[in-house]
């Protein structure tokens, strides 16, 4: 642990506001190892939205062994995530800039605000609407009533601390993931042995709830793409990497925010699941009650709001990123607070005005429509080029740019994004919506697959016709779609 606070840099030291925003961290300001991000990505994935998740796998209608396969099917989406991880010891800069390769400078700046800002505080009203039940459900533990009040309270102070530390940043993030991991598996493994105990492993689903034949594999697959919507919102996670050394494994940043990820995400899905077959999972943060020892549920719904928090956390430091990339000319802590304001506005009306389960399926669902191309799109251009970047040019936003493309737009990127996005919403099921392929297929949910395959599809074959490979490391900087390439380093 001192070693790791002697190496670093004034910019980003724990305890104090990172000075570095959407600009380029410098070779002598990159420190840590690739195996710091497991107890980054396992703090802020030890959440209870989780056991939400596997217990609603259980409530669509699937039994025991069905939801595990579309559990752990649905997480297989974290490989995207640790994949995306490599473009940030590479390009020394967030994901919100090296999108600029994909979208162009001025579309990545809509590209931004849209999926980067608009969908993460969505997640963060999410996020903060089910650490606050929890704390709704702990005051009333204690003290019986839960007043207006003292419900508004709880959401304000669970906010003040989520974006305090995300305020902080990237330093002070790493500096607690260790302790707060550690402590959330504590509190992960005694939770799982008392819902391991009441587990009905023979569990059927009651007949008039029971699914078969397609009907079956429909809900299968709008299952799947609940769970999928949570690894597809992460294509951020170069914003967590960035300071690594350039001359880090990539293979050891895909592994390590890959595991630190995949691993609670299955594990608390699946005791959600587990839980599920003794409980009512519709009002998961008092459900579990019934088979938690009195000694414990008090901890237990701490642990929520610890885990909810440091979920919180990195979405609220990538979505400062976020405005930041998409030309608001705030400094970075200053976006952070702003995000916290909208996201408690968000939260206030997914408690006190709207089905609050219905709304998580909705949102994750949704979002599935943009996020899924995205995260294809993304993963190809690292293909594409090698996982080669030049920050120099990804930083210059002038036409010169060699990422301008066609004033400003690379149209490859966006219609690809556009073409993902709307084959996914044809066969996307939710609540307010259901796609027409969806409709016919009786509700099947395809979009988590077809969405990232037309998106990926599409950009690699787009990119190859409208823009060569436009810059790479160390080579030098030429004007994409010039038809010459950078000379590789």
């Amino acid at each position: 642990m001192s070693s790791t606070v002697e190496v670093e840099p004034r910019a980003d030291r724990s305890g104090r506001i990172e000075t570095h925003g959407t600009d380029y961290v410098p070779d002598a300001e990159r420190h840590g190892r690739p195996r710091s991000l497991f107890a980054i990505w396992a703090a802020s994935n030890i959440t209870y939205l989780y056991v939400v998740l596997g217990g609603l796998m259980v409530m669509l209608g699937l039994n025991l062994w069905q939801a595990g396969l579309v559990i752990v099917a649905g997480n297989l989406f974290w490989i995207a995530v640790g994949f995306v991880a490599i473009s940030g010891p590479a390009a020394g800069t967030p994901s919100e800039i090296i999108t600029r390769a994909m979208y162009g400078v001025r579309g990545n700046r809509v590209y931004t605000l849209i999926l980067g800002w608009v969908v993460g505080v969505a997640y963060e009203a999410i996020n903060l609407a089910t650490g606050s039940l929890a704390g709704f459900a702990l005051v009333h533990y204690f003290f019986g009533a839960v007043p207006l009040w003292s419900k508004a309270a709880i959401i304000v102070g669970t906010a003040v601390v989520t974006f305090t530390i995300a305020v902080l940043g990237h330093a002070t993030i790493q500096r607690l993931s260790g302790g707060f991991t550690w402590l959330l598996f504590a509190a992960l493994v005694v939770l799982g042995w008392f819902v391991v105990r009441h587990t009905d492993f023979h569990y059927a689903t009651p007949a008039n709830d029971a699914v078969h034949g397609w009907a079956l594999w429909a809900v299968a697959l709008v299952g799947f793409a609940i769970i999928a919507a949570c690894p597809l919102s992460w294509g951020t996670s170069a914003d967590f990497s960035r300071y690594l050394p350039a001359a880090s494994s990539p293979r050891a940043v895909m592994g390590w925010t890959f595991l630190g990820s995949f691993l609670p995400s299955v594990v608390l899905s699946l005791l959600g699941a587990f839980a599920a077959t003794a409980v009512d999972m519709t009002d998961p943060q008092t459900s579990l009650e019934g088979i938690l020892p009195s000694w414990f549920y008090a901890a237990f719904l701490g642990m929520i709001i610890v885990g909810l928090i440091t979920n919180n956390v990195l979405t609220a430091y990538s979505t400062g990123l976020a405005l930041q990339a998409a030309g608001v000319p705030w400094r970075r802590s200053v976006t952070v607070v702003f995000d916290a304001a909208v996201a408690v506005g968000v939260t206030g009306y997914a408690l006190f005005v709207t089905n609050f389960l219905d709304a998580i399926s909705s949102i994750l669902t949704l979002t599935v429509a943009l996020l899924g191309p995205a995260m294809a799109i993304y993963v190809i251009d690292i293909v594409r080029r090698r996982n080669r970047y030049d920050h120099t040019a990804l930083a210059d936003e002038s036409p010169s740019s060699p990422f301008w493309y066609h004033r400003g737009w690379n149209w490859a990127g966006i219609v690809a994004l556009v073409a993902g996005a709307a084959a996914a919403t044809l066969c996307i099921d939710t609540t307010p919506f259901t796609g027409p392929v969806s409709a016919a297929l009786g509700g099947a949910d395809l979009s988590a697959i077809v969405g990232p395959l037309v998106g990926g599809v599409a950009y690699g074959v787009l990119s190859r016709i409208t823009a060569p490979r436009a810059v790479v490391r160390g080579g030098t900087a030429r004007r994409a779609g010039s038809g010459t390439r950078a000379a590789s380093s």
